[in-house]
């Protein structure tokens, strides 16, 4: 191996290990990722943390703040909507087109049960964040299948950010509906029953959106109830 390809695998490796602590929720959106302390915990050089944190960034799970630092992003109520629906636009897109190549993916789809298989373990054992982790992760996987590489890759910056967004504005209500919801998608993606997956793909994106409370948005502070009382005369 080339010191060239060891560096970019290096660099995959710790990007992979953030990113899954972020959908995990092991790092709370507002967390600061220090580059010093990055550093110390994977061992390696701070030029590789910046990198890292450099793709974070582009990717929105990630905000850097001049003369702060780096922290973990905290998407406000908007900016959540917009995810969201960007993200419904991604995806429904993109199952459109798995879903045209059902009956040929076989192995595909059972590896992909095996996958929903994993999340209702981690479900079971109230593992909520790698149960998060995975639904996530059977997202991506399922994108992949559409052959489709720049709308994969935007829509794995939107799981990830929609994982900040659950973090931040889940209500108590929890549901175990998503992982029976993957597997009637799966089914009516393997029978090539393109109009059955766009149906359930609306309806379970609708679900994770139904459990976020985003009704009540930034209050905007009304400065003259503020300071009204303290004007000063010129």
């Amino acid at each position: 191996m080339s010191s060239k390809t060891k560096v970019a695998t290096q660099d995959q490796k710790i990007y992979e290990h953030i990113f899954d602590a972020i959908l995990e929720q092991r790092l709370a959106p507002g967390t600061k990722l220090t580059e010093e302390g990055l550093g110390e915990v994977f061992g390696v050089s701070r030029t590789i943390i910046r990198r890292t944190l450099s793709r974070l960034t582009h990717e929105g799970v990630v905000e850097l703040i001049p003369n702060r630092g780096a922290y973990v992003a905290k998407p406000n109520t908007a900016a959540a909507r917009q995810i969201l629906d960007a993200r419904r636009l991604i995806e429904l897109a993109l199952v459109e087109r798995v879903a045209e190549r059902g009956p040929q993916l076989q192995r595909e789809i059972k590896l992909l049960r095996l996958l929903i298989d994993e999340e209702h373990a981690s479900s079971a054992r109230a593992d909520t964040g790698t149960a998060i982790r995975l639904s996530g992760e059977f997202h991506l996987e399922l994108a992949q299948l559409a052959r489709n590489e720049p709308m994969a890759n935007f829509l794995r910056a939107l799981v990830s950010q929609t994982s900040l967004i659950i973090a931040m504005y889940q209500t108590s209500q929890q549901s175990n509906c998503a992982i029976d919801e993957h597997s009637k998608l799966l089914d009516a993606i393997e029978l090539g029953d393109i109009s059955a997956a766009l149906s359930l793909m609306t309806e379970h994106l609708d679900h994770i959106e139904a459990r976020l409370e985003l009704v009540q948005g930034e209050q905007e502070v009304d400065l003259e109830k503020v300071f009204g009382h303290l004007r000063v005369k010129a």
